[in-house]
């Protein structure tokens, strides 16, 4: 039997022990008295199990694609948030946690504990020869699964996977690197990274695609409205993985991967939920902002100090066809709703099979607000009175990004005659609404500043965290997690090889002490993405714009909206800071693969 973990010996653990005990005498003198045999031995190993079962949590990770540090209702959104505001009511929320700045890198990130380039993902899903952007997980880092399952946790992923090429040309070419073959007992998803929310490309259950018309195990029959919706089938695998968990291995801990598309383009969303927020956003861009603004600052998520509502420009807004730019960001809304709601269904889940206190939740996002103008400026027309095209089959697998078709004929449409929502539409909500997202920072996703990789970080775990509503102002990265998971689960990170292969050390630092009130110590944080470089050591941010942009120097402290560089004023700490991201980039295989 795995001894006790060092974790047990703190005076809290000691408290959860003593507990346990109480709560297993009255079934250890039923025994007794039952059997006629007592012995110690018994007494104490069965002491033993029960409280390792206590000290070793459940873990699940929820991860939101494309959305903004003030999306969420507790860090000050319009949008309907109740889940994740009572876990964060009842948790601790994180308001200075980080990402990579874009999906792939960041997901890499989360998975293995390192910097994206030391597993392999410096930018996206394509091999340009250097170490560090191979395009997939390379064979020196180990997954978050593949680290938990020795130490006998059942490992599950629902959702999006993107750190691995998927060629819809030849794709079932190379699954080395999908969930299965990466530590995960179950797998249901997407190998790609964006795609349609009524019929995604390259879904997948285990290792098998399959098409989500024709899938026995999740019949349409069983859906809301007999129509499939990716959020929905998201959380419908994950509480399934919940429940036959506890119904086959309840004697075991699990770690559960729940990553949403929600709220990526294109903007599509059940019209119930639509309806919610119709005329929600009639006020325009700047309105929402402000009152975001105040609201931030309201729940302290951000202070006034340390922060400026600039206004937003007039060029970064749609004019024309403001009835099309407000419904895009009601459609976006309604997915981040939904998703909460399915959220919710996760958290009810664990609570009906009794497992909801022992439980480990995070929830964050995998980069800022996104400003692309995917579709935004396509010339289709409306939508036709019936279907042009020749309906597809229910076991058509669904192979591209932008579908060219809806699987009842209708042509797949963009630009200003497409009204988000249906699956016969292709949007992404803009610059003006990623502005809004973003409140009060810089930047979206691709970059570096904060609004490209602030994100909200809500843990809950009713055993674990002993703060509850608090805010943490300590900074954190993505590559804590992996660090957290073994803390907690009392897993072992392989030393030195994993499977004959060399493995990169842990980056992070555990984010368990910050559960009690106690600080982590660390030298500084770091990033690159797309020639875009930051490096955060206490309160001094240094950043730069693509390869051959200048340092720019902020205090963090008194400026998270970044606009007075410090850059002329304080040469010595750019110098310092410059170097010490320098190391960093050779270091973690940065260099010499960033483009210049």
């Amino acid at each position: 039997m795995r001894p006790l973990s060092a974790n047990l010996l703190r005076a809290k653990s000691t408290v959860r022990l003593t507990n346990a005990c109480d709560r297993f005498l009255p079934r250890f003198k039923r025994f007794v008295l039952a059997s006629g045999v007592v012995t110690c031995s018994l007494f104490l190993i069965a002491i033993h199990a029960q409280a390792e079962s206590i000290q070793r949590p459940n873990i699940i990770y929820i991860l939101s694609d494309d959305m903004g540090f003030s999306d969420i209702g507790c860090y000050g959104s319009e949008i309907e948030t109740p889940v994740l505001d009572s876990l964060a009511e009842n948790g601790l929320r994180f308001t200075q946690f980080y990402n990579t700045a874009r999906c792939c890198p960041t997901r890499a990130s989360l998975l293995t504990g390192l910097y994206p380039h030391q597993a392999g993902v410096g930018h996206m899903m394509e091999d340009r020869g250097h170490e560090g952007y191979r395009g997939q997980l390379n064979r020196h880092c180990v997954t978050i699964a593949e680290v938990l399952r020795p130490a006998g946790y059942r490992t599950y992923i629902s959702g999006k996977w993107h750190v691995t090429p998927f060629n819809n040309k030849a794709p079932d070419a190379d699954k080395a690197n999908w969930p299965r073959q990466r530590g995960f007992d179950r797998f249901y998803g997407t190998i790609h990274g964006a795609g349609s929310f009524w019929d995604p490309n390259s879904l997948t259950r285990d290792n098998t695609r399959i098409s989500p018309a024709a899938d026995p195990e999740y019949p349409l029959e069983s859906q809301v409205d007999g129509e499939f919706y990716y959020t929905d089938a998201i959380t419908d695998h994950a509480t399934r993985f919940i429940q036959e968990h506890h119904e086959q291995s309840a004697d075991k801990p699990f770690f559960l991967y729940v990553a949403y598309t929600a709220a990526h383009w294109p903007m599509h969303a059940r019209e119930r939920d639509i309806a919610k927020y119709e005329g929600r956003y009639d006020a325009g861009y700047d309105a929402i902002r402000d009152s975001r603004y105040q609201r931030m600052l309201d729940l302290g998520v951000i202070q006034a100090e340390s922060t400026v509502n600039w206004p937003i420009p007039d060029d970064w807004k749609v004019k024309n066809h403001w009835d099309w730019d407000k419904r895009n960001m009601e459609v976006y809304a309604a997915m981040i709703d939904a998703m909460d709601q399915g959220i919710g269904k996760i958290v009810q889940s664990l609570k009906s099979t009794g497992q909801f206190d022992n439980t480990l939740i995070c929830f964050l996002q995998d980069n800022g607000g996104c400003a692309e103008n995917f579709g935004r400026n396509g010339k289709d027309g409306p939508r036709a009175n019936g279907p042009t095209l020749t309906p597809l089959p229910a076991d058509h697998l669904q192979m591209d990004m932008v579908p060219k078709q809806t699987r009842d004929g209708f042509p797949v449409r963009n630009g200003h005659n497409a009204m988000a929502g249906p699956a016969d539409t292709y949007v992404a909500y803009g610059r003006g609404w990623a502005t809004v997202s973003n409140t009060p920072f810089r930047e979206y996703k691709h970059w570096v500043h904060e609004g490209g990789i602030s994100t909200p970080l809500i843990a809950h775990w009713p055993l674990g965290i002993s703060r509850h509503g608090e805010i943490e102002s300590t900074p954190g990265h993505l590559i804590d997690l992996m660090t957290t998971a073994v803390d907690v689960s009392g897993a072992e990170y392989p030393a030195t090889s994993h499977g004959g292969n060399k493995i990169h050390p842990m980056e992070g630092r555990s984010l368990r002490p910050l559960f009690d009130g106690q600080p982590i110590e660390r030298e500084a944080i770091y990033w690159e993405h797309e020639g875009n470089r930051a490096v955060r050591a206490g309160d001094y941010k240094l950043v730069a714009k693509g390869p051959k942009g200048a340092w720019e120097l902020y205090d963090i402290s008194r400026d998270r909206s970044e606009q007075n560089d410090l850059s002329q004023e304080k040469p010595e700490i750019v110098e310092k800071l410059a170097a010490m991201w320098q190391e960093y980039a050779e270091k973690s295989f940065v260099l010499p693969g960033m483009r210049r």
